[in-house]
Parts: C-alpha cells; sequence; structure tokens
C-alpha cells in the first residue's frame, strides 16, 4: 500500500461516522439556520502576529480552535473534520489531535495534519471509500477559513464527473451539502477583524445551540492568543453564562427537609396512629407501636453492649419484621446500620465486618437458621440476638438520643476493583432527603391526603441500597411496608398475586425482573387497581420494556431511577405516563437538592448536549469509603463551583439533553451492572488469580439474544483447569450473583498494542463460543422438544444447540431465567422445579409425570396451578 493511500486509510477509517455534534433541538424541523460572530480586529491581530512567529498561515490558528471545539463536543480526543484547503474548493476530510499538552503542540499537530492534507488532496478520496466499503460520511462538520459566503460547496462523496455537473456550491448563502450537519467559515470583516459564519442544520441544532458552538470558537482563539504556551487541556470553552445555568439551572428543586432524622419521623407517625399496621411479612403484621417497641428494646440492647455514637453494626439477618426492627433500632441508637446478607460466603463477611471496624453484630433468632460461618468467631459480647434482647427488660419508650444530620447513617458495600469490596459511607441527611425524593416523586403524600393507603413492597436484598428506602419511606408518611419473601418473588405469578392482595401502591423492581412480570401479565392479563407507581433501577431502562408496560398497564406510572450508593442513592427520576419516543429512556432531572454536572477530568463542566463523566454534589453525597483513603481520595472530593459542598466523581458517562433531562451513555472502567448489582470485574478477576494455577484472567460482559446480560471468564494457565473447583473457589469468596455463567481457558489472553488486555477481543471471543456449534443429541420426546423450546426462549440460545443432556444452569441460567422459563411454560413447572432437576431430560420427565397426574387428579395441583 502507497504511503497516501495507506494515509487516508487511516483518515477514513476513524471520521467514518464520527458525529462531534450534539443533537440538541427539541423541533426537528429541516432547514439551514445562521449564526454570526465578530473576532474584535486587536484580537485577530494578536492571531496574526502569533502565526507569523510560528511560521504558519493563519489558517493553522483557526483549525486548531476549530478541532479543540469538536473535541469538547464530542469527548473525544481524535477528531475529524471536513476542510477546505482552497477558496471555492471541495472539502477533505482532515483529522486532528487534541492530546494534552500546549497550545504550541496543537498547534504543531494541526500543521503537520494539513501539510499531509495539501499534498495530497490529489489522491481519489472516492475510490478508497468504495474500495473500503465506507458508506457514512466521513465527517459531519467542515471548516472554511478562505470562505466569503456561506456555501458549503458540493457533497463530498460525489465523483468527479458528478461535480463537474453540479451547481450547489454557487447556490449562495445557506446551501448545505447533504452529510454536513454544521459549516463554519471566516470571512474578513472591519477594521481588519474577522467575521466568525456558522450555517447549520435546523433538524440537529436549534439557535441558542449553534451560539455556543460560536461561543466556543471564539474563546479557544482568544486563548490561543492570549498564552500559546499554556496548557489546553484544562482550559473550558463553556462561557460564565453557561456554566452558571450548568451549576445552578439543572440542580434538582430546592426542597426544605425537617429537622429530624429518619427514624424520629418514624416516631412521630406512631404518636399519631399507634395502631395503624405499619409493616407485614406474610401473615406476621406490627402495628406502629409494636415496630416501635421492638425496636426501642433492641437500641437499648445495643447501647447496653456499650455503642457509642457511629459505631457500626452489622445487621445479619433475613428479609423479615425483625430485620425492619433492627434497622430502626440501629438509628435509634446512633449507631451506622451495616447490612449483611447471611448467604454471603464467610470470606465476604468477614472482610466487610474487617474492614467497617464493625463494633457489634445483630442477628436473628438462633431457631431461623443455621449459624452464619463469617459470624461464628465472634465474640458473645459483640452479638445480640433479637430474641435475646426482647427477653430482657429492656424499656420501650423512644430513646431521646441526639444524632446529627452530619452523623454516618449507613455503610454499604459494593464490589471493589482491587479484590476486596468497599464501603460507602452515608450520612443522615443524604438519607432523609432520598427518603423524601421518593415520597415526593411516587406521590406518597399526595395518596395519603386522598384517604388512600400507601403501600409500599419491599423486594430488595439487604445489600442493595434500594431496601433501605424500601423500607423506611412509607413510615414516614403513615403507610405501610410489605414485605415480600424470595420464593415469591422467584414466582410471577405468586409475586404479582402478592402485590395485588397486598393493595401495593409503589412497587421498584430492576428491568430483568420487570420483564419477568410482563412476561406474566402478558400471557395471564388483570388489572392492579391500587399500583400507581413502578420504578425501576439497577440497569438500563430499554424504551421497548417501557413500552410494553405501557401496552399491559396504561394507567399505572412507570419511573426510571438512577443513582449511586455513594450518594444516597436514587438521584434522577423520570416519572412517565406513556412510553417515551426512543429506545434510549433518559435517566430524568435530579431530585430535591442535588446537584449534578457533566464534567471533563478537571471538573469542568463540558458543553451542553457533550458526554462527559456524571458527577454529584450536595446534601446526597456521602462521606467516603469506610477505611479506605486510597480509593476516597480521587472520588470524593471538594467541588470546585459551590464552596463548602462535597463531589462525587463517578465512573459513568452521560449528557444533558436539551429538555434538562440526563441520558446514561455507559460507564467508563470494567464496573458493569447484573440484575441491578454493582460488580466490579476486576473483583472477580482477583479471586480467579488466587486459583493454583492460574497465570492471567480476564472478565468481560455478554449480552444474549433475549438482551439478558451474563459475566463470562478467560483464564490462562499451562493446561486447562477443573472448571467446578474454578467455581467453588470463586463461590467460596464471592456472592452468587458475581459468578461466571461461563469460564474459558485460554494458553495466553489476547493484548492490545499497548500490551494490556485486549477485551473486546475477549468480548468477541465469548460471543463465537457462545454461538458456536456443537454435536448434540437431541430431545427425542414430545417434552424435551418442548422443554427445549422453552430453553431457547429464555436463554436466547438456537434450539438446535440444545443438548438434552444439558444442565440448565451450565447453559447460563439464573435464578431470574428459571422465573422466566416457569413463565414460558405457564408455570407447567416452577423455578423450585428447576433448580431440583436441571438436566432438560430430567425436567422433561418432570413435565411429563406433572402432567399425568394433572390428568387423573380432579383438582390440579397447587404446583402447576395455572395463574388466576
Amino acid at each position: 500500500m502507497s504511503a497516501p493511500k495507506e494515509s487516508w486509510h487511516g483518515v477514513l477509517a476513524a471520521g467514518s461516522g464520527f458525529r462531534p455534534l450534539p443533537r440538541w433541538t427539541r423541533l426537528q424541523v429541516a432547514g439551514v439556520g445562521a449564526y454570526e460572530a465578530p473576532v474584535p480586529a486587536g484580537r485577530a491581530t494578536a492571531l496574526r502576529q502569533l502565526a507569523d512567529s510560528l511560521g504558519m498561515p493563519l489558517n493553522r490558528l483557526l483549525l486548531t480552535a476549530h478541532a479543540k471545539v469538536l473535541a469538547a463536543l464530542s469527548g473525544e480526543q481524535a477528531v475529524t473534520t471536513g476542510y477546505v484547503a482552497a477558496a471555492g474548493g471541495r472539502p477533505l476530510p482532515c483529522g486532528l489531535t487534541t492530546a494534552p499538552g500546549s497550545w504550541r503542540t496543537l498547534l504543531e499537530h494541526t500543521h503537520h495534519a494539513l501539510a499531509h492534507l495539501q499534498a495530497n488532496q490529489d489522491f481519489p478520496v472516492d475510490e478508497l471509500r468504495r474500495e473500503l466499503g465506507l458508506v457514512e460520511a466521513p465527517f459531519e462538520t467542515v471548516l472554511d477559513p478562505t470562505a466569503t459566503s456561506g456555501d458549503l460547496g458540493p457533497d463530498p462523496t460525489w465523483t468527479g464527473a458528478e461535480r463537474a455537473g453540479d451547481h450547489n456550491h454557487l447556490a449562495g448563502e445557506g446551501a448545505l451539502a447533504a452529510d454536513t450537519a454544521l459549516w463554519t467559515g471566516f470571512a474578513p470583516g472591519e477594521d481588519g477583524g474577522l467575521t466568525l459564519r456558522l450555517r447549520y442544520r435546523t433538524e440537529v441544532l436549534d439557535a441558542d445551540c449553534a451560539a455556543r458552538i460560536a461561543g466556543y470558537h471564539l474563546t479557544a482563539l482568544r486563548l490561543i492568543a492570549a498564552d500559546p504556551d499554556a496548557d489546553h487541556t484544562g482550559q473550558s470553552l463553556v462561557s460564565a453564562e453557561e456554566l452558571a445555568f450548568q451549576i445552578h439551572g439543572l440542580a434538582g428543586p430546592r426542597r426544605e427537609l425537617p429537622d429530624q432524622r429518619a427514624h424520629e419521623l418514624f416516631e412521630q407517625r406512631v404518636r399519631q396512629h399507634p395502631n395503624a399496621v405499619a409493616a407485614q411479612h406474610g401473615d406476621r403484621t406490627w402495628t406502629y407501636q409494636e415496630l416501635n417497641a421492638r425496636a426501642n428494646r433492641l437500641a437499648r440492647g445495643l447501647r447496653a453492649r456499650g455503642l457509642h455514637r457511629e459505631g457500626v453494626v452489622a445487621v445479619a439477618m433475613e428479609r423479615n419484621l425483625d430485620w425492619l426492627a433492627a434497622v430502626l433500632a440501629v438509628f435509634k441508637a446512633g449507631g451506622a446500620y451495616l447490612p449483611i446478607d447471611p448467604h454471603l460466603p464467610a470470606e465476604r463477611v468477614n472482610s466487610m465486618l474487617t474492614r467497617a471496624g464493625c463494633e457489634l453484630v445483630m442477628t436473628q433468632p438462633a431457631t431461623a437458621t443455621a449459624p452464619q460461618p463469617g459470624l461464628a468467631s465472634l465474640p458473645a459480647d459483640r452479638t445480640l440476638r433479637v430474641d435475646a434482647a426482647w427477653g430482657q427488660e429492656y424499656s420501650e419508650s423512644d430513646l431521646g438520643i441526639d444524632v446529627a444530620p452530619g452523623q454516618l447513617a449507613y455503610i454499604y458495600f459494593t464490589s471493589g476493583s482491587t479484590g476486596e469490596p468497599k464501603g460507602a459511607m452515608c450520612e443522615h441527611q443524604g438519607m432523609v432527603n432520598h427518603l423524601y425524593a421518593k415520597i415526593d416523586d411516587l406521590g406518597m403524600l399526595e395518596m395519603l391526603e386522598t384517604g388512600e393507603g400507601q403501600v409500599v413492597a419491599q423486594t430488595a436484598p439487604q445489600c442493595f441500597d434500594i431496601s433501605l428506602w424500601q423500607l423506611l419511606a412509607p413510615l414516614l408518611v403513615g403507610g405501610r411496608t410489605l414485605l415480600i419473601g424470595q420464593e415469591e418473588i422467584l414466582d410471577a405469578a405468586r409475586f404479582v398475586d402478592t402485590v395485588a392482595h397486598g393493595r401495593v401502591t409503589v412497587l421498584q423492581v430492576v428491568p430483568s425482573y420487570l420483564d419477568v412480570v410482563l412476561s406474566h401479565l402478558e400471557q395471564h392479563p388483570r388489572t392492579l387497581p391500587d399500583l400507581r407507581y413502578v420504578s425501576v433501577t439497577g440497569e438500563a431502562l430499554k424504551g421497548e420494556l417501557a413500552q410494553r408496560w405501557f401496552t399491559a398497564q396504561p394507567h399505572i406510572k412507570l419511573v426510571n431511577a438512577y443513582g449511586l450508593t455513594e450518594t444516597s442513592d436514587d438521584t434522577n427520576h423520570e416519572v412517565m405516563d406513556r412510553a417515551p419516543d426512543t429506545d434510549r429512556v433518559p435517566l430524568g432531572r435530579p431530585v430535591n437538592n442535588v446537584h449534578l454536572y457533566v464534567v471533563d477530568e478537571h471538573l469542568n463542566p463540558v458543553p451542553l448536549g457533550a458526554p462527559g463523566v456524571i458527577a454529584f454534589s450536595g446534601v446526597c453525597v456521602g462521606r467516603g469509603y469506610v477505611n479506605d483513603p486510597e480509593r476516597t481520595r480521587p472520588t470524593y472530593l471538594a467541588d470546585p463551583h459551590r464552596a463548602g459542598e462535597r463531589l462525587y466523581r463517578s465512573g459513568d458517562i452521560g449528557r444533558w439533553q436539551p429538555d434538562g433531562k440526563l441520558e446514561f451513555l455507559g460507564r467508563r472502567d470494567n464496573q458493569v451492572k447484573i440484575r441491578g448489582f454493582r460488580i466490579e470485574t476486576g473483583e472477580i478477576e482477583n479471586a480467579l488469580l488466587r486459583a493454583p494455577g492460574v497465570r492471567d484472567s480476564a472478565v468481560v460482559v455478554t449480552e444474549r439474544p433475549d438482551h439478558s446480560t451474563h459475566l463470562v471468564a478467560f483464564y490462562s494457565a499451562a493446561h486447562p483447569l477443573e472448571t467446578g473447583i474454578l467455581l467453588d473457589r470463586l463461590g467460596a469468596s464471592l456472592p452468587g450473583y458475581m459468578i461466571p455463567s461461563a469460564i474459558h481457558w485460554q494458553e495466553s489472553l489476547p493484548l492490545t498494542v499497548n500490551s494490556k488486555i485486549d477485551r473486546k477481543a475477549l468480548t468477541a471471543l465469548a460471543a463465537r463460543l457462545h454461538a458456536a456449534e456443537d454435536e448434540v443429541q437431541a430431545p427425542n420426546t414430545p417434552a424435551e422438544r418442548r422443554m427445549a423450546a422453552a430453553w431457547a426462549s429464555v436463554l436466547g440460545v438456537a434450539q438446535g444447540r440444545i443438548d438434552r443432556r444439558d444442565n440448565f444452569f451450565d447453559r447460563g441460567g439464573t435464578s431470574l431465567s428459571a422465573v422466566r422459563l416457569a413463565v414460558t411454560l405457564d408455570r407447567a413447572v416452577t423455578p423450585a422445579d428447576v433448580n431440583r432437576h436441571p438436566v432438560l431430560t430430567d425436567l422433561a420427565r418432570f413435565l411429563d409425570d406433572a402432567s399425568q397426574l394433572m390428568d387423573t387428579a380432579p383438582h390440579r395441583p397447587a404446583a402447576v396451578s395455572a395463574s388466576p
């Protein structure tokens, strides 16, 4: 390949499909708009003098400023634009870099790029594009430093013969080529100045956005002229007016919060209606007075064991009424709540207790479950069983302990990339602010005022931070918390029955589980007259799922909730009464008292509509990671825009939409969410590395045709290791949701040119391995074929690839997949049946036996009964 061809190959490949411009207009009406702004004579003179001192034409400076603007708008260092090298000429793709450094260095990069373009401008670029099969335009912006009018010239995708017969470039003001969204030109101005001229497509940009983009160009030129040796990387192009709007105008609404903590607000409700039902779990119910009395006795038991202010109390209990009382007791006693799922591996429990500096542990009655291995070694004086506390003669009256707004309320551990989980600390003021955001945005006070009973379903696991608001929010407004057991959750029909019979008004689930519930409702339509709001969180909500929801339940609002454990849970709500027009559902606006920014690496807000890191400020931001300054320091920072406030810099990427709502674009690191649980793949990789014989490891995420996401692990070793042993090793230290659905051996893991593990290659390999055709023993009975068809639908695999000897869970099935399977088979089997009979032949045989029993029995057994 010749040098010019190779060079153009790189430019075209980099530019194809590159869209630096935000889509920033509410009314997408096709047309062309214009904007002009003067470059003052003094500044134009300074730019010309700088160009002369550098020995380069002025157009290099203009193009450098243009590149900086495109980089700011796109969030990319490498950008491609069209460039008109000669007056009246055709724009050619120009690849530029805005890598960190001084403006002078940037100018030199631009100078070399333009020199190359001009030296090779006669190369048949269009022929190379056709040869490469590139159908998308190589650029959507054009810079014309020679222009004296607003015409863009001919469509850059046309051939020379087509150009010869085209006169669009002579059409004058306002003409734009088909693939160009923004044309930028510079023309001579008055008194030696310059005039910046923009032409833009109104279906892409509105007038205000065009004016901002013009302002970015002028700011870049000013910064270049002011100090060419300054580091351009940390210099923002955003104007003071736009900065003020982003910091204050896009913040959540101001709401005055009561000067009480959550448990004190609950105590107020106890005094108002002591005999109302506060909580229910199965057949057990507690009134407000009963719940308060039990929590007070537990709190006194904690104080009797020496709990001091902000002392960490681990609560290792099942999700039941005792757990609710224990959580309230920790707050009443002035301690900090640390949830422990009693089913977690002992190694993980010990790590959490040690890192948190845990003082006391509350556990359920000894008869409730087998002792938790991770807690067995704790001294008796550090453990409080709830039944033991209730057996003491503790007073049932409120303790009245002073708890400050900034006092530590709880610690939730999330997955950590170093192999050790990290505990996010949040304070009472942040917790109360979040509780009132739920109360306000989910209509809880409104329903209370109209006399409707407020019932919130508590469905989330203890270690999932949304469990806390599900427990407490209804208790602050005189409502009822309905704790729904895991057995019911794993059976969609039972779950829907529980929601209906429990008169649930507010429900929150992860999108993947909403899909399960919807599948059941689509097969067995029914109304849910009490349900007012369904909130989804923990995973990206797709427009298709929202559309299905409103088709099935048009009168129940859907709320897309977004937030992080480090920010006291949800910070954004998008409340919908109809499906969105696009598949990408926005995250909505910030909730009460939350400031949210989209920033660059220097914490400068990026231009409106540009992608950047999502950062949070204000009352929602927690205190940091417990006893972990190394991981706290780079993410919990002082807010440079609001004095005295804390800022949390997340790993999420987003951008603002024209309506002031936030759009989520993805993660910037290896953190992922599976079924709502936040996972650092590095933690799984470190656990895998501890297995004997493993040299290197990597974990990637794959999406199946059914849109379910799965973890797939790769490891390198001298020879393949026993997969079962590796899974057992991972299971000893990681919770079940972090165990990969597949583990593959590679003699060596693929590397990038920078000698880093090539995760893109591994993701593609995981997809190929999943799709690979293997020799299978085809199902050979009607029940087996029916089962194979159901497995194919649920697991997202071709039915012809399912072996009658396959294990459902080895093929990537999960507990949630088992629920989907039960729904697909119209409850001919239950999730528990799938767990007991995971092999296809066995499950099919069970299905046959159940069908025969159904045919011979006078009444269909409950295990296989049709849902109402």
